[in-house]
């Protein structure tokens, strides 16, 4: 299969109007991987970061495509592709180039959609339910039992990590700007929500919902603003993931606090990470996460499903932070 495939592609750094719809070549699988027909895929934040020019993609992948997460279909094998057959419904993360009609995957980094799930709305789960799940369980050992505070909890990853708290017996806590998005959240899991109204205070409140304990573990999408609270509404050898700087990337850290607390903060990111370990991610997604949306006791949450060609407004909408949950991109 040959020939040209339409893409977003940024031409410069700067707002929306650096993103155009275009015609590209067409890549070819080569080696063990595949290529996908893609139905959707899913906006991020680091997607405006890379728009911004502050984010730029990591060597070897499309540096002009964004897109980091997507669904679509296999239509072609690479010579050393063995897992995967053509026609087989699939969703995964890329390191960027997810916004095109047509993208190349190694086959280790898919994920077999199940059937009960619309290919569509399958765009909306691989980057949140795969930072969600790798944040909470491998990185800070979340276990059954414990509290979860969960920053930013109706965006795509908050609302993902809740569910999995959720059905990890642990108890979800979440924070948010906006009062009816903690609402919206209760159904999924969230035990407890907390509006933050001033810049960074909502330690005091986790000490009154905790019984004075504090969190286990923070799943942290804002970094710098919220760091020093952070801390503070820790529990005894609580830990801190930060998944997101959209507060800033420096901080004061009151190290003595964390110190006492035996506490420790750990910082993560899926996309620059190798072929192996992002192939053990994908393979627990499968094995935990997609049985249960099968099954329907996990659900991607999405905002809103707009065509591709929409993509400047889709920008728009997450950057004024209107949007709860997911917004998918559609061919």
């Amino acid at each position: 299969m040959s020939g040209a495939t339409r893409a977003v592609v940024l031409r410069g750094a700067g707002d929306v109007d650096v993103l155009h719809l275009e015609e590209v070549e067409r890549p070819v699988p080569g080696g063990a991987e595949v290529l996908i027909e893609v139905a959707a895929a899913g906006l991020n934040r680091a997607d405006m970061l890379q728009r911004r020019g502050v984010y730029p993609a990591p060597p070897g992948a499309p540096a002009q495509i964004p897109g980091l997460e997507f669904s679509g279909t296999v239509v072609e094998l690479g010579p050393g592709a063995r897992e995967l057959q053509i026609g087989e419904r699939v969703m995964g993360i890329a390191a960027g180039g997810a916004m095109a009609t047509h993208m190349v995957s190694h086959e280790r980094l898919l994920c077999r959609v199940p059937g009960s799930l619309d290919l569509v709305d399958a765009a909306a789960v691989p980057e949140v339910f795969m930072t969600a799940y790798d944040a909470m369980f491998w990185q800070a050992e979340l276990a059954m039992g414990e509290v979860v505070l969960v920053h930013a909890v109706g965006s795509g990853v908050g609302t993902a990590a809740v569910q999995l708290a959720a059905r990890a017996g642990a108890r979800a806590i979440g924070t948010s700007r906006t009062a009816d998005k903690l609402e919206r959240c209760r159904p999924l899991g969230m035990v407890d929500g907390i509006a933050v109204e001033r810049d960074g205070y909502f330690a005091d409140r986790v000490a009154e919902l905790t019984g004075g304990r504090g969190a286990d573990v923070i799943l942290d999408t804002v970094g710098a603003a919220y760091l020093e609270e952070n801390v503070r509404a820790l529990a005894p050898r609580g830990r801190v993931v930060v998944i997101g700087l959209m507060g800033g990337v420096s901080g004061a850290l009151p190290l003595g606090l964390l110190l006492g607390k035996r506490a420790r903060i750990t910082g993560t990111m899926l996309r620059s990470r190798p072929l192996e370990e992002k192939a053990s991610l994908t393979q627990a997604l499968a094995l935990q996460v997609v049985p249960l949306l099968a099954d329907g006791r996990l659900v991607p949450v999405i905002d809103k499903v707009m065509p591709m060609q929409d993509v400047r407004e889709a920008h728009r909408r997450m950057e004024s932070n209107q949007n709860f949950g997911k917004i998918v991109l559609r061919w």
